[in-house]
Formats: C-alpha cells, structure tokens, sequence
C-alpha cells in the first residue's frame, strides 16, 4: 500500500486544501467512500433532488447541505466542499468555462451541494477479490463515456447516462458483478459487459472523460454507471450555473466503503 491509499480522509483532503494534490483520486485513502460533486443554486435544487431519485443507478445521493453551506454534515462535518477537491468544474448556461482548484470565491449564499455516490468506493472491494483495476495499476484516470441511455426526466434536467468501464478477465466478470452488486449505494452492479457500440460507444479507446486504458487479450469491457452523468446532463439542459467535480477528482469521506455495501 502506498502513502496515499493509507492516508486517513483528513490528511487527503487537507493536500487538496493547500493546493499541493490536484490530481486523480483513486487509490487514495483506501477503504474510505469517495462522491461525486454537484453545486447548484437552491432555485434548481428540488429538480436536481428529484433527478437523483428517479436515476438513482447513475446518482445516488450520500448528502446534501444547506443551502449557503459548504459543510456535508453527515458524511465529512469538518469538511468544507469549495477547497477540499482537487479540480473542480465551472459549468455555466451549459459551457464548461474553466477548470479550478477551488472555488471559494465563486460559492455563493443560494448554492446546494450535492454529493454522490461513485464506483471508487467499490474498487478496493475488487482489488480485495484479485480483480485487477486497470486505471490503478496505470495511475491514470478512469475512462468514461457519453451513452446513447436515456436518464429519467425530471424538471429541467435530462440527458444521457455516462458510465466508467473497467477492463475485467473473462473469467472473473461474475464475481465483479457479485462483488459490485454489494454497493447499491455507489452505482451497484455494471449496467452493460461486452460489445459497447449496443449502448452507443463508437469507440472504447476514446473515452469522453478520463483516460482510456488498454484491453488485454481475454478481457471483456464491463461498464457501471457514473456519477459524471450530471455533467453530461448540464451540457444539454444548460443551468445558468454548476459547479462539479473534475472527472475522476472526487470528494473523499469520512465514511468507510463498507458503510455503503451490503453483506
């Protein structure tokens, strides 16, 4: 185990508060759940929150703040979601405008954040089962793509689901469906194995988001859905304002992974 999968949260998240980790998360804190961020005005709010409920596979929410706050009181109470990332996304009527390290001096008092399950929390519970995890052993992004699914509709936001795909040996794809099927609370189990042009992926080496990663000989291509899905859902609904989470650059908890599985 390296220096970063065996920091406590605090330490990770306090790296990223002075500006001296802004890359990738994956693998660090090992055995702690990593979200996805969403920061809308509280006037969007209520549609996000019913977005979230009606696709729970691609958003799973673990917590939402007050509004004005920046504090995710049951997940990280000593936190604060405008410093503690590593890269943030600044979305506004639908353009990704810039990319920041922080964004303390965009938040203002009508923001809600949102936080959202992601598939990181379940990696470790791979790597424990000997299902290798491709982006971790490249120290590299995980790939994601645009899908031609459908989200369920609700207020203003709508769009297609993104996933993440995770090479997996032929035959150890049944137990990392077993595996991932204990954290419904993180996406769950895949939602496509095998060819991904049937859910409108042209090309598996050009992911839209992350890095693409290689496809060994006796792997299969297996895809969960991702919590990048609001980003692609901003893109085509165009709120006036969304602050994210960069790809793959997500918010680390104080929870443990095992909090969200189940036996």
């Amino acid at each position: 185990m390296n220096e970063f999968a065996s920091m406590h949260p605090k330490e990770a998240r306090l790296l990223m508060r002075e500006g001296r980790w802004d890359k990738p998360t994956a693998g660090m804190a090992a055995g702690y759940a990593q979200a996805n961020l969403v920061i809308l005005p509280k006037a969007l709010a209520f549609d996000f929150l019913l977005f979230c409920q009606r696709n729970p596979k691609p958003c799973p929410v673990l917590d939402v703040t007050e509004p004005g706050s920046p504090v995710p009181a049951l997940v990280a109470p000593d936190a604060d979601l405008r410093t503690d990332l590593p890269r943030y996304r600044v979305y506004r009527n639908g353009e990704l405008t810039e990319e920041v390290t922080r964004i303390d001096h965009l938040w203002r008092e009508d923001m809600v954040a949102f936080l959202l399950g992601c598939s990181f929390t379940f990696e470790q519970a791979l790597l424990d089962s000997g299902i290798p995890v491709r982006h971790i052993e490249q120290n590299s992004n995980v790939p994601m793509y645009v899908t031609n699914l459908d989200c369920a509709k609700a207020g203003r936001f709508s769009g297609p689901m993104v996933v993440s795909m995770r090479p997996i040996p032929h035959d150890q794809v049944v137990r990392a469906v077993q595996v991932t099927s204990r954290f419904p609370a993180v996406h769950g189990a895949p939602i496509h194995i095998g060819d991904p042009r049937q859910i409108g992926i042209a090309d598996v080496n050009t992911p839209d988001f992350g890095d693409p990663v290689p496809i060994y000989p006796g792997e299969v291509p297996v895809f969960w859905a991702c919590g990048v899905t609001p980003q692609a859902v901003a893109m085509r609904c165009k709120p006036e304002l969304m602050i994210t989470h960069a790809p793959g650059h997500m918010f680390i908890t104080d929870q443990r992974d095992a909090q969200y599985g189940v036996l």
